[in-house]
This record gives structure tokens, C-alpha cells and sequence, in this order.
């Protein structure tokens, strides 16, 4: 059976770096992916990638739609001695970076749209059983009775759309050093025709009071501070944003603690979730199309598909 483990993703890295080192000392073999310290790398075999990782996919925050579905991966490769280890979005790419930076291997839980993949060169293991279903889309849910407490914004919600290059932009911007909220608002200033568009007709309130739920994945921190930003500058409500977990966040939605999300990755990833709360929230459909998420790794290691990890 496959299990998490509560590991700092960071001390992990540490530990593969000693024992890359240890492999080094041992001798090389020819083939395979060269990874570990210029100028000697170290050449690990296409069939000891899991070794040189220790057996270990880098995974982020327990509870979250892609770790849920890496697990039925795992079963459906039959990997009963790898482990997903938990941590979070920040300790996966720390562990991811280092890594690379290194050219050492690592296989981590990876989802598009991310800054990561414009900043380094990453790429999808093949999923040939399509275990990770596909491309998806993320929606935005919101309780039941935001209509009729709140129009203006369940209409700014409901229209709300952007693409994964509007994401991709903010994430980098906040990734180079700027605040989530200064990453917002320069986006929303430089793109007025688009926000223009999302509030068209409708009227602003007075300070009336929202909470929004995300969770802390770099995506989800920019479209979050995106709707803040909106729903404050031109609507004229005072948004609170709650930072939570995958499984918490759809249960404050469906139970009314919280207005709404912009984060339910669908018809996949949260299917779990949906499953449990659809009745008790309402979906108001996708906000951006052309998510993915799967294993990911460098592109200097010399592994191309899932099945090669067994």
C-alpha cells in the first residue's frame, strides 16, 4: 500500500544529495541520464531511476486533488514501494529547484498552469493508462444564496474567465518578488479592456463584506488575489481571503462559512469533492481552460513514461 509520508521535502533533498554523492564514489555506468555535480555528473541507468530518488515522488499539501490522484496512479502502476511524500506547494518547488539547479533527478506532482515550467525545463512523464484523466478545467463554486445576498459579485464570478498566460504572468511576478496583492493589481491595471468586460453593467456596493477560500498553490494565490482585487477596486466590496486546504475549502463553500472559490480543478482532480458537497454548492462553470496535472520531471532525465518507474 502506498503511503504519505511527513517528510520535509527539503531534508529529503539533503539526504538524496548524500546519496547521490556515495553512488558517485562507487563508480558510473554509461548509459542513461546524466545527473549530479559539474563537472562530474554522475550517470545513473534508465532502470535505477527509482533508486537514484529513493523511491519517493515530492508531492505538496495532504488532501489536495492531485495528491488523491497521484495515489490511484500509483496503485494503477502497480508502484507499491514508491512513496508520495507530503509537504507543501512552497516545499516542492524549494526541493524541485534545488534539484535542478544540481542536475540531480526528482520526480515531483506537477500541474499546469505553473511559473515553474516557464522558468525551467520540465516535462510530463506519459500517462499511457490515463490514470490523471487528462486536460481539465478549474471552476469557480460558490454557495448556495451568493445570488440573491450578493448580485454583483455572483455576476462578476459567474463571468469571470481568464487564460493560463493571465495566470501564468501573475505567478511570475510574484515568483520575482512582488506581493500576491501588488501582482494583482498591476495585472488588473494592465488589462482593463478584460476586467471591463467580467463587471460590465453591473453597480457597486458599500463595502459589503465577502470571503473567498483558496488553497496555497501558486495558481490558486494568483486568480484568488485577481477576484480580491476586482471585487475591491471595482465593485466596491471588502474581500477577506481564507487560506486553506483542499478538503476544508470545498466544505466552508458547501456549508456557507464562505462565499466562494476560483480553485475546484474539474472534472478530474476534485471529482472526490464533488462528489460529497455538489449538492450543497453551485458550480458556476470554468473560469480557465487547459489545466493539467501529472508527474513531472526535469528534462535531463532520461525517463519518459510512468511505466518506467516500476
Amino acid at each position: 500500500m502506498n503511503k504519505f509520508t511527513r517528510k520535509n521535502a527539503l531534508t529529503w533533498v539533503v539526504a538524496a544529495a548524500i546519496m547521490l554523492a556515495g553512488c558517485s564514489q562507487q563508480g558510473s555506468t554509461p548509459t542513461g541520464a546524466t545527473i549530479g555535480h559539474n563537472p562530474n555528473p554522475v550517470q545513473v541507468p534508465k532502470n535505477a531511476i527509482g533508486e537514484a530518488v529513493g523511491y519517493k515522488i515530492i508531492g505538496i499539501d495532504a488532501g489536495a486533488g492531485s495528491m488523491v490522484k497521484t495515489e490511484e496512479v500509483m496503485k494503477l502502476y502497480g508502484l507499491d514501494n514508491w512513496q508520495l511524500v507530503e509537504g507543501s506547494d512552497a516545499a516542492m518547488t524549494a526541493a524541485l529547484t534545488r534539484a535542478y539547479e544540481q542536475k540531480q533527478p526528482i520526480i515531483i506532482t506537477g500541474w499546469t498552469p505553473h511559473w515553474m515550467f516557464k522558468k525551467l525545463d520540465l516535462k510530463y512523464l506519459q500517462d499511457p493508462k490515463n490514470g490523471f484523466g487528462g486536460a481539465e478545467q478549474i471552476h469557480t463554486i460558490v454557495r448556495k444564496g451568493l445570488k440573491q445576498d450578493h448580485p454583483a459579485a455572483y455576476r462578476f464570478l459567474d463571468a469571470f474567465q481568464w487564460k493560463p498566460a493571465d495566470m501564468e504572468a501573475v505567478m511570475v511576478h510574484i515568483l520575482d518578488g512582488k506581493k500576491p496583492e501588488e501582482a494583482a493589481a498591476e495585472w488588473v491595471k494592465n488589462n482593463e479592456d478584460k476586467v471591463g468586460k467580467w463587471v460590465e453593467g453591473l453597480a457597486p456596493v458599500q463595502k459589503e463584506k465577502l470571503t473567498i477560500a483558496y488553497v496555497a498553490w501558486d495558481s490558486e494565490i494568483a486568480s484568488s488575489h485577481i477576484v480580491k482585487e476586482v471585487l475591491e477596486t471595482k465593485l466596491g466590496y471588502e474581500v477577506e481571503l481564507s487560506q486553506v486546504q483542499a478538503g476544508p475549502m470545498w466544505a466552508g463553500v458547501a456549508m456557507g462559512d464562505v462565499d466562494g472559490m476560483v480553485a475546484a480543478w474539474l472534472p478530474s482532480t476534485d471529482a472526490s469533492y464533488l462528489k460529497k458537497f455538489g449538492d450543497q454548492l453551485e458550480d458556476l462553470g470554468p473560469n480557465l481552460d487547459g489545466t493539467k496535472i501529472g508527474l513531472v520531471v526535469p528534462g535531463y532525465m532520461n525517463i519518459q513514461s510512468i511505466e518506467e518507474l516500476k
